[in-house]
Order: structure tokens, then C-alpha cells, then sequence
């Protein structure tokens, strides 16, 4: 019997491809879909390269992985471009080749599925009759505001951070102006209108993947439903199939000395500190964030990146090669003499980290995170308790869900990319989440990991969405073979 052959697509950026590349293997060994995964690719550091070379070995022998260099923007964006706009314009050049990848398939696809930025491919598949879905790789409140956008962009006069009420999303939470995607802080800038033009693209697809599931977003997955609510805009099903987080990365040198110190600390005892694979902090708050891991006495293990020298987000678009930089001795952006009076209590890993294979470790108790949608998954499928540091993206908005909704982290009381956050305040957090007993936060960490396993496990909410979603795709082979 003829399988269905799906292929993914994917924009650049490790936040997008990681979770294509999770789904897609979720499709190959469960379902025995033929899975082809295409990813525009992007320049990369060296250590994005290692998590970029370690997401496609797990798929290699079970799915086929195509790279498409995304096609030449000179003269369509200015240096300073932001990455929304430069997403959008990478994917909307890049799909002449891939319309030309998937006519040169020897076996057409039957399903395509596309991250938000690749709504625009989505005429491709009506071209050759495929089926057609939209993966969210955030969440459903994220998405929500997204499919909403273009509503607000006409319901709401001037600037929407100087709104003095917080935004209505019909039966979903408000979002406060301060908390905001990027996009929506300054509706002059191309980035805005992209991000519009986001958010109507998000009603052409026969379905929607939301990397979430039931229990967790309740009430936002059923505005998204309901057809008086927002479901009134999609029109097509919504499928909440996650938590869909990568697996523990294969041992290197470095981690496995990571991993022996680790082993030799109490439980629950050390902060995993990390901003993400495009986030940086300047050399102000790099010095704080050092300050106030001295000042907590807590044992720690810190991913340190060489400061910026502008945005939060400059490592997302990486420029150049980035040689020498895995190399640059982190000391040279601490205070003196932190490295030496830290050493007993701390570990220093500079550009990146074994993060899934760390966060799942007993001794880790807590996570300072920039709050990007996967890390914030693995932080909940671990059960570690949040300090969120949002930096740019969606990330405020995941952010206040985690600490005002969920009450699994706490925030700083002023937002990170706006000013800088004391050492003292850096601390407290950190006893916040790591010291009590019983402590909250920590108790409703272990309940939400409860919660993923449950809705992953047969029968479980997002198993059975799984499952609708791989019927459909079955069905969708009749359709192929009517177009043939």
C-alpha cells in the first residue's frame, strides 16, 4: 500500500527548524510517512552549525533532508533589517526554488506543511494538489494575536504600545501594549506590514498544527475553534499536537564533562542560565546577570555569549563565519576574578550547550531562559521552574503566559530589552524559584510535566490529534491520484 509523502518546510532560524525536524520524525516512525524535510538555510555560527548538524543526524535515516539556499536579497533589505521582515522576504524570494525542488521529486507529496513564514508556499501545494497545513511552532495565545492582527490593524488608532487598554483577542486573554510581539512596536516599519501579511496568509491552509496541547491552552484553543469566536476567521481545524520537543543531543567531550559535574550535585540544585541560539545580552546586563549568579550562593551552569553591541536579537541572522569566536575566553566579558571565585559553585560554557540533555538532568532546578517557545517546552517536559527573560519575538507574550497564567516562573519588573535588570533582583528570582519547601512554582512545574506526558502518551489529548491529522493525510493520497 502506498504511504502518504509529506514534506515540511521550513524557514531559517534553529527555533523554526528544530520543531519541523521533531514532527517530522514524529511522522516517519510512528506513522511510516515518507517525510521530507526542507529547510531554507541561513548562515550560522559554529555552534549553531553543531545544533544544526545534530538535529539532522537524528532524522537522517528515516527522513530526507533537502537544503535551499535561500535566494540572493541584495537590494531588497537594508543591513539593519529586522528578522521578521527578513523572513518574510527570505521565504517569499526562495519559493521559485521551492516550487522547482518539489517538481523534481520523484514522488510528488501529497501533504505540505509549512511554518508561518511559509504561508506563501502554500499556493505550491494547490498548484500540484496537495494538502496543505500551517505549523505553529509557539503557542495557540501567540497565535491567536497573530490571526487577529489584521483586525487590530484596523480597530486600533496610533501606536499599539501606547495603548492605554490592554488588546482584545476575542475569547482569549488581552495582551497588555508592553507585551507585544516585535512586529507591533512600531507600526511605521516594514517588519509591521510583513507581519500583517502574516497573519492574513494564516486562513489559506486546510489545517492548523499548534505546538501545544489541551490542557495547557484550554480556553485559547477553543476561541480558535469556535465558530463565533476566532474560529470564525480559520475555518479549518485545529490540531493541538505538542509538546513535540528534540531529544537529548549525542555526548560530546565538553558535555560529558558537563554532565560528570552535574552528577556530583544535589538534586535540584543548579540554575541552567541561557538566552537562546539568536538572543545576547549587552555588556551591562552580562555583568549583572554574573553579579547576581555571585550574589544567589546557588550553584549554576551559564551558556555565556560575547555581548551585543545593539539588539537583543543580533545572533539570530549570524554575519560572517564566526571563527574564533567559540574560542574567545568568556572571562573577557565578566567582572574580574568572577571565574576563579565562581569556579567551585559554576560552570562557564561559552556560545552553546547540550540544552535538552542539561535541563533534563536531576540536579537542575531552575532556568533562566529567554523564553523562546522550544525552551520553554523543554523547560516544562523537565518540570524546571522559569525565571523568564524575554528579549525579543513573541517572547514577552510566552513570558507572561508562563508566570501570570501558568505560574510556573517569575519576571523580572522591568523587561529586559528595555533596561537592565540588577543584580539583586537577579537574585531574588533565583531563591524565588529554587529555595522553599514546598515551593509553588516547583510544585506546578511537576504538574505541567505531568500534564505534557499525559497528552503525548496513547489516547492522551495530543496523541489523538496526531492521529486525525496522519488520517487526513492518508486521505489526502486519493487527491494526488485524481490530480495524476
Amino acid at each position: 500500500m502506498q504511504k502518504p509523502h509529506v514534506a515540511l518546510l521550513s524557514s531559517p532560524g534553529l527555533g523554526h527548524l528544530i520543531p519541523v525536524i521533531e514532527l517530522g520524525k514524529i511522522l516517519a516512525l510512528h506513522y511510516n510517512f515518507k517525510v521530507t524535510i526542507l529547510a531554507v538555510t541561513s548562515q550560522t555560527s559554529q555552534a549553531e552549525s553543531h545544533v544544526l548538524k545534530s538535529a539532522i543526524s537524528s532524522v537522517v535515516n528515516f527522513c530526507d533532508f533537502l537544503d535551499i539556499p535561500p535566494a540572493d536579497l541584495s537590494g531588497l533589505l537594508e543591513n539593519e533589517a529586522a528578522v521578521v521582515e527578513r523572513l518574510c522576504v527570505v521565504m517569499r524570494e526562495t519559493k521559485g526554488a521551492v516550487r522547482s525542488v518539489i517538481s523534481n521529486m520523484t514522488h510528488l507529496p501529497s501533504v505540505l506543511i509549512v511554518d508561518i513564514f511559509g504561508s506563501e508556499c502554500l499556493s505550491l501545494a494547490q498548484e500540484f494538489g496537495m494538502l496543505k497545513y500551517i505549523y505553529v511552532a509557539s503557542n495557540a495565545w501567540f497565535f491567536s494575536l497573530l490571526l487577529y492582527t489584521p483586525i487590530l490593524d484596523k480597530q486600533v488608532q496610533g501606536q499599539f504600545v501606547d495603548q492605554k487598554e490592554a488588546l482584545e483577542i476575542p475569547g482569549c486573554s488581552p495582551v497588555r501594549p508592553e507585551d507585544v510581539v516585535d512586529p507591533m512596536l512600531d507600526r511605521n516599519n516594514r517588519q509591521y506590514q510583513e507581519y500583517v501579511g502574516v497573519g492574513m496568509g494564516m486562513v489559506k491552509g486546510d489545517g492548523i498544527l499548534v505546538n501545544t496541547w489541551e490542557q495547557l491552552q484550554y480556553r485559547d484553543l477553543q476561541s480558535l475553534r469556535d465558530e463565533n469566536l476566532l474560529g470564525g476567521m480559520l475555518k479549518v481545524p485545529v490540531y493541538a499536537i505538542g509538546p513535540l520537543v528534540r531529544a537529548p543531543e549525542p555526548p560530546t567531550s565538553s558535555t560529558v564533562e558537563l554532565l560528570g559535574w552535574l552528577d556530583q550535585q544535589p538534586s535540584e540544585s543548579v540554575v541552567y542560565v541561557s538566552f537562546g541560539s539568536g538572543g545576547t545580552l549587552s555588556y551591562e546586563q552580562t555583568v549583572e546577570v554574573a553579579c547576581g549568579l555571585e550574589l544567589s550562593q546557588l550553584r549554576f551552569v551559564w551558556v555565556v555569549r560575547r555581548p551585543n553591541s545593539g539588539r537583543a536579537d543580533s545572533a539570530y541572522f549570524s554575519i560572517g563565519d564566526g571563527r574564533g569566536r567559540e574560542n574567545d575566553d568568556v572571562s573577557n566579558y565578566l567582572p574580574e576574578g568572577f571565574k576563579e571565585r565562581t569556579h567551585k559553585v559554576g560552570k562557564l560554557v561559552p556560545q552553546w550547550a547540550a540544552q535538552a540533555t542539561i535541563l533534563r538532568h536531576p540536579s537542575v532546578g531552575g532556568f533562566v531562559s529567554h523564553c523562546g517557545w522550544s525552551s520553554v517546552l523543554e523547560g516544562i517536559t523537565n518540570g524546571v521552574p522559569m525565571i523568564c527573560w524575554p528579549l525579543y519575538a513573541e517572547q514577552r507574550m510566552n513570558a507572561t503566559l508562563l508566570a501570570e497564567e501558568l505560574k510556573v516562573g517569575v519576571k523580572p519588573k522591568v523587561l529586559p530589552a528595555k533596561k537592565v535588570v540588577g543584580r539583586e533582583e537577579i537574585a531574588r528570582m533565583m531563591r524565588d524559584i529554587m529555595e522553599g519547601e514546598p515551593n509553588p512554582i516547583r510544585e506546578r512545574a511537576r504538574e505541567l510535566k505531568e500534564s505534557a506526558a499525559m497528552a503525548m502518551k496513547i489516547g492522551g489529548s495530543s496523541f489523538t490529534a496526531l492521529d486525525d491529522v496522519a488520517k487526513q493525510c492518508n486521505e489526502s493520497l486519493r487527491h494526488v491520484h485524481k490530480q495524476n
